[in-house]
């Protein structure tokens, strides 16, 4: 699967002007509120025409403003699920799911009890949409959707509208669906934690215009970053594989590009690929090799991105071996270490920070 987006569009005073392409996976649109993220996916599903650019998937033209050319949405054989999971309130939930379904009679329905089993929602079958949570809701959408046989799913912030309780319950039926049905996903969100949990790569939208895009552990630990999250939300992502567990003290081992880290090993097997997420503010900057500490995990590296914010903090990139950790620290801090691009420091991080994703 290739998707291939390049197109502007003016919508009032906001100017979109975008261009990448992407594979199989799951591709986050990721920036700030009001950065383009879901008019980008509006022009991909067809539910909007670009003023000028093109739209291709695989070997089709699906929009093209030199030609004419435009697919129509229900012609392309994509599903969208949305913040509200757009239910219909007089169906019960195998009701709903069976409409997915009807739209796929042409083309082979996908295995509907895989699906129902993989999303958890058996047990709702038969049960009117309004009496179920939010949380289920937006499951029962995903499974109308995926029932679709879609060639593409398209997911426009679909954990927004939940509380934290309810995004924690439906990210690992996410992740399953990830894994196990292979279907391309463009997934959109401003939400850090999220797309690095679930996204293979991420298109870095800014104002209108892509500022990065690529793996997400390399664009969620970049520079370009700084410019798009939420500052509360800064820090690295790094993959690694789990080297070893120890279960007297549940801790595993991360080996990463080199060094290693020390998690805690809840739910890790050894041999598993798995993904660390960093956040900036629990990483500490020493200029020389600490000693005495109780923090498990000192990486040497070399600040290589210093930018500060409005307030009064500076954000750091220290390239520890082929790993990047993002650091924030205070305008005091920086000056009272003399801090600078190209110092060699140790980054310094809690065990307890850590999540293994």
């Amino acid at each position: 699967m290739m998707l291939s987006v390049k197109v502007t569009q003016t919508l009032g005073t906001f100017h979109l002007n975008v261009a990448f392409d992407t594979n199989r996976g799951v591709t986050a649109l990721f920036g700030r509120s009001g950065s383009g993220k879901s008019s980008v996916l509006r022009l991909i599903a067809g539910l909007a025409r670009p003023d000028t650019g093109t739209v291709r998937f695989d070997d089709q033209v699906l929009a093209d403003s030199g030609t004419g050319v435009y697919v129509a949405p229900h012609h392309r054989q994509f599903a969208c699920v949305f913040q509200e999971a757009r239910l219909f309130p007089h169906l019960t939930v195998r009701q709903n799911l069976h409409y997915g379904q009807w739209f796929a009679k042409r083309r082979g329905i996908s295995n509907a009890e895989h699906i129902v089993e993989m999303l958890g929602i058996r047990h709702l079958l038969a049960r009117r949409t309004a009496k179920l949570s939010g949380g289920e809701k937006q499951r029962v959408a995903i499974g109308r959707a995926l029932l679709s046989s879609p060639r593409l799913l398209l997911m426009d912030e679909p954990l927004a509208a939940l509380d934290d309780e309810r995004k924690a319950e439906i990210l690992p039926f996410l992740e399953r669906m990830r894994d196990e049905l292979r279907i391309p996903i463009i997934y959109v969100s401003h939400s850090v934690a999220e797309v690095a949990r679930l996204a293979d790569r991420v298109v870095l939208l800014q104002d209108g215009a892509v500022i990065a895009n690529g793996a997400a552990s390399d664009v969620l630990s970049g520079p370009s970053l700084i410019a798009a999250a939420d500052r509360r939300e800064l820090g690295s992502v790094l993959t690694g594989l789990v080297e070893s567990i120890e279960v007297r003290y549940g801790l595993a081992t991360v080996r990463l590009h080199g060094d290693a880290l020390l998690v805690p090993s809840a739910g890790l097997m050894v041999g598993r690929a798995v993904r660390v997420r960093i956040p900036a503010r629990d990483v500490m900057i020493s200029t020389h090799a600490p000693e005495g500490l109780s923090a498990l995990n000192v990486l040497a590296g070399t600040i290589t991105d210093m930018r500060g914010d409005l307030d009064g903090m500076t954000n750091l990139s220290v390239r520890c071996g082929q790993d990047t950790v993002l650091a924030r620290v205070t305008a005091l801090s920086r000056d009272r270490l003399d801090l600078h691009s190209g110092k060699a420091v140790f980054a310094i991080i809690k065990t307890v920070a850590l999540d293994h994703l």
